[in-house]
């Protein structure tokens, strides 16, 4: 009898957290999130003013993990696929990656919170240890966590509200007289002697799908089935559209494998003849052949041409069941999505809720566009008749609500007070996806959040790697740590431990639930270990997902986050590339902003010029811009952008070489010279007095020759009576739907601001966005304002 020698090691989380000062979030934090929650239904909650600055048409959603945004495979890569056979895809077996290394299962002990928690030597070892228990039974286990979800019948759900569907599709569970288990042996028996005329042929292939579940079953492997198989495989020209149909309708019941030969010599015999055959009847061989899981996009191509040809003859139910092959079939026919969008108004208030939701499942797994006005009407429909739709196909619209990325207050207000009672009822799938379409909107409910929070503990384990991965991000990018966060964090993290062999296929989950988890300070040090390792950050290079950007904000956090961390870190090459990746792209898009542009020259025109004030990003990694402004304590601006292009030029065009001896006695005549500020003098801000000097300031923080513009700074390597401010010029996209709560990622870049010795000073956009219609004096008050009187007393003090 073999012994498994299991060990265990429990994993390590560091939560981190900035400040001792930082208030713990508790009572006061969510009466302040439920003031937060955009379109509440009580008045009074958001101030006009506000509601006037978020337009929901200029709202678009920026910032999502590569593995949902734009990357290397195109925009709509985000895109779930349903975990079923596709019909336009090649049929491939599934199969488990081999794992880089696998961790042990986390342990909900082990997983509070922990600062400074330092990895031991050991822990490799250890890891290897457990390779071998759990891949035994594996599959077994996965098999079990089943939860009461059938992929393949609940989108069909919508074909039982129509007694035309049983026309159009192939219905597995209709309701058919059982014949005896001999009568089956009976007619295998007489296979050897019978006529093979296609009637008689059909007729026994009718009988034996009616047989019991067990004698069906071993069918397969019975010769003489073969042989009937082939008999019919040999007269297949000879059948009658109607008798090959009912063959393949029969193939259903009886589970016929599908690269087995009777399906080849079926589908090659169907294409044939297609043109010759009804819609209807096209209808019901493509919906046979998604019940056998069969790929057939040969068969697809001539079914959307043919209806293409007679779309003016299509009747409601067939437009519905097309689109539901559509879906299946993965496949969107460019020809056709003007002529689907002009149908779906047509019938808009003909369909049932069921078809609406088959509908938008269909476009949705199709990667099918739709045009905002189309979505607006389904999803104004949907709001008003929210409460007697099922959650399955509510869930369907929600996909393609985020599929188009539109904001529709009136459906997301019902589905907060709807959907919180429905959740401990819905599987697990269902709650993911519910909960990606709050933060992929940037939509916060926190009735909506804590009943999630609430309910995904007990239900944890049916979770695949991206569930797992969805909820972590979902929760980190909206900021929200829900009351019972602890239980809550430790059983995805302890699931993510589990399902830590799936990461090695899908690597891009492990990246965007670490980024979900860094948004609320948790850095579980064993699984960052694992996916800063050298072999896991070359296959998400690999990937079809554009991974850098989060490889980059990941490594980049625990660096400044997780000081005593001592696992894998991302080699300097590699953080310079990607640093050089987020600077170009800051260059042409965010740089030139508008607002930025309008603050940068206001800046400089109030400090003094170029040199006191430079506009670029201190964290490359958040990926969002900087107006960076040093002070001496006394309140003077301290030149130092002496790398910027017009500074430079300035400089330059005198003849002088730029000396350090130089640039000190500079940097020391402006301390002790008419303070800068009076160089905006037309908009009567008031100069500052000379004050006697606070020191000479250090130059530490410079960049030296040669070195990168955008290299981050060091904690704290400069003289403390140096303020260095971090201006953070917002905008709407930077907070959650119609609020002015910050998103995680945002979240997570100020707190890193901080953690570096930055005063970070904001400009939301609610306050400066209508400045900049007003007068100038008007927008240097206000930023004089910003930089004079709000940084410097915190930082005195």
């Amino acid at each position: 009898m073999a012994t498994v020698l299991m060990c265990r090691r429990l994993p390590r989380l560091s939560r981190v957290t900035a400040f001792s000062t930082t208030a713990k979030r508790g009572s006061s934090k969510s009466k302040k999130e439920k003031q937060d929650k955009p379109g509440a239904a009580k008045a009074g909650t958001e101030s006009g003013a506000t509601i006037q600055l978020l337009e929901p048409r200029d709202y678009r959603v920026l910032y999502n993990p590569a593995a949902y945004a734009k990357g290397r495979a195109g925009s709509q890569q985000h895109v779930d696929r349903d975990s079923s056979q596709a019909l336009g895809d090649t049929f491939t077996g599934p199969g488990t990656p081999q794992a880089l290394q696998t961790l042990p299962t986390a342990s909900s002990q082990a997983l509070s919170p922990v600062r400074n928690a330092l990895p031991k030597p050991k822990s490799r070892k250890l890891l290897k240890r457990t390779l071998l228990s759990r891949e035994l039974g594996k599959e077994e286990a996965e098999k079990e966590n089943q939860e009461l979800h059938n992929s393949k019948e609940d989108p069909r759900m919508f074909q039982k509200g129509r007694p035309e569907y049983r026309s159009l599709c192939c219905d597995s569970a209709e309701a058919a007289q059982s014949l005896p288990a001999e009568e089956g042996d009976w007619i295998l028996q007489s296979v050897a002697g019978c006529e093979g005329s296609p009637g008689a042929l059909t007729e026994r292939f009718l009988k034996l799908s009616r047989l019991p579940a067990e004698p069906r079953a071993a069918l397969l492997s019975d010769p003489r089935f073969s042989a009937l198989c082939h008999r019919a495989v040999t007269a297949l020209r000879l059948f009658s559209t109607p008798d090959l149909i009912h063959v393949l309708k029969a193939c259903v019941p009886l589970a016929v494998p599908a690269s087995h030969p009777l399906l080849n010599a079926c589908e090659a015999e169907f294409c044939r003849r297609a043109w010759d055959m009804s819609l209807q009847q096209l209808l019901l061989v493509a919906d046979c052949w998604r019940c056998l899981e069969r790929s057939v996009p040969s068969y697809l191509g001539i079914l959307f041409s043919f209806a293409n040809l007679h779309w003016r003859h299509l009747t409601l139910p067939q437009f519905v069941q097309l689109l539901y092959i559509v879906g299946e079939g993965r496949r969107s026919p460019a020809d056709l999505a003007q002529k689907v969008e002009s149908t779906i108004l047509k019938h808009l208030d003909a369909f049932t809720l069921e078809e609406l939701g088959a509908i938008c499942l269909g476009l949705f797994k199709s990667l099918s566009g739709i045009s905002d006005h189309v979505m607006r009407r389904i999803a104004d429909r949907v709001s008003l008749q929210m409460e007697d739709m099922s959650t399955y196909a509510l869930v369907n619209v929600l996909k393609m609500l985020r599929y188009t990325r539109m904001d529709h207050l009136p459906l997301m207000r019902e589905l907060g007070k709807v959907i919180p009672a429905r959740i401990p009822a819905t599987n697990i799938q269902g709650i993911m996806h519910i909960t990606l379409t709050y933060s992929s909107l940037h939509f916060f409910d926190e009735d909506v959040l804590a009943a999630v929070a609430t309910s995904l503990p007990s239900k944890v384990s049916y979770c695949r790697s991206k569930d797992a991965a969805k909820f972590l991000w979902s929760f980190g990018c909206l900021d929200y740590e829900p009351p019972n966060e602890e239980e809550f964090y430790s059983s995805l993290i302890k699931q993510l431990h589990a399902k830590l062999h799936e990461f090695c296929k899908f690597p891009e989950h492990l990246l965007t639930a670490l980024l979900g988890l860094a948004f609320v300070k948790r850095f579980p040090e064993e699984l960052i270990d694992f996916a800063l390792r050298e072999e896991f950050v070359q296959k998400t290079r690999g990937s079809k997902y554009e991974l850098n950007k989060d490889l980059f904000t990941l490594g980049k956090s625990v660096e400044i986050e997780c000081p005593t961390y001592r696992g894998s870190r991302l080699p300097p090459q590699l953080c310079q590339e990607f640093t050089e990746m987020a600077s170009s792209f800051a260059e042409q898009e965010i740089y030139v902003r508008p607002e930025i542009l309008e603050a940068t020259s206001l800046l400089e025109s109030m400090l003094g010029g170029p040199e006191y004030v430079k506009n670029h990003m201190i964290l490359p990694h958040t990926r969002t811009s900087d107006l960076e402004v040093r002070l001496a304590t006394d309140g003077h601006p301290i030149p130092f952008n002496f790398k910027d292009p017009v500074a430079s030029k300035k400089l330059k065009g005198m003849g002088v070489s730029l000396t350090d001896d130089l640039m000190s006695q500079l940097i020391q005549g402006r301390a002790h010279s008419q303070s800068p500020t009076q160089v905006g003098n037309e908009a009567g801000i008031p100069g500052q007095e000379a004050g006697d000097a606070a020191g000479t300031p250090c130059l530490d923080g410079a960049f030296p020759a040669g070195a990168t513009s955008q290299a981050e700074p060091q904690p704290r390597r400069w003289q403390p009576r140096e303020v260095r401010l971090a201006l953070q010029v917002s905008n709407r996209n930077h907070f959650c739907y119609g609020s002015r709560r910050l998103l995680g990622l945002h979240c997570l870049k100020r707190r890193q601001l901080r953690l570096l010795g930055y005063a970070v000073v904001e400009i939301p956009f609610w306050e400066w966005f209508p400045l900049l219609k007003r007068t100038r004096s008007e927008k240097l008050s206000y930023l004089h304002y910003k930089v004079f009187c709000t940084a410097l007393p915190t930082r005195a003090g």
